[in-house]
């Protein structure tokens, strides 16, 4: 049994980035909210991150140059969300070859572990997940300053109608 497929997991990381995206877009001032995850010091410090890190590794995967962290933009919910849109294209583009050797191994360095080697699905589940589990330690961020994100962000939310 395959508990979860590639498209599965990307339409969860689709759905998060999509609630996300509307959130901040409303609520604006949410991404100067204050929050210490991950060395940051506000919300849009995160976001930055976690689409910095999708735009990264999916040019990892792509075997293209790496932006550096300097290079993605920061700014507004349309502006760091281009970055995700960006990322989310590569991967399609990726996934919709099908030529790729997803047990094969890469070596890379990464800003704060230093080298690692994974296989590109390894990192491609990461890619995911690892922006999940950061929106959700935005969320209890923003329900403590007051915004309620209005949208189920668990897996199980996904199938139910």
């Amino acid at each position: 049994m395959t508990a979860l497929t590639v498209d599965e997991l990307m339409a969860w990381v689709e759905n998060m980035s999509s609630g996300w995206r509307g959130l901040l877009t409303e609520y604006p001032e949410a991404l100067q909210f204050p929050c210490d995850i991950r060395e940051s010091s506000v919300v849009g410090d995160v976001v930055h991150h976690i689409v910095a890190v999708e735009l990264r590794y999916a040019q990892r995967l792509s075997g293209v140059q790496e932006s550096t962290y300097d290079e993605v933009p920061r700014g507004a919910a349309n502006t760091l969300y281009a970055t995700h849109d960006r990322a989310m294209v590569m991967l399609r583009d990726l996934l919709a070859t099908g030529e790729l050797d997803w047990e094969g191994v890469l070596e890379f360095s990464t800003r704060s572990a230093g080298v690692f080697r994974a296989t590109r699905r390894t990192i491609l589940v990461h890619l995911s997940m690892h922006s999940i589990r950061h929106y959700a330690q935005l969320a209890t961020v923003v329900r403590q300053n007051g915004v309620k994100p209005d949208w189920g962000m668990d897996y199980l939310m996904m199938g139910i109608k």
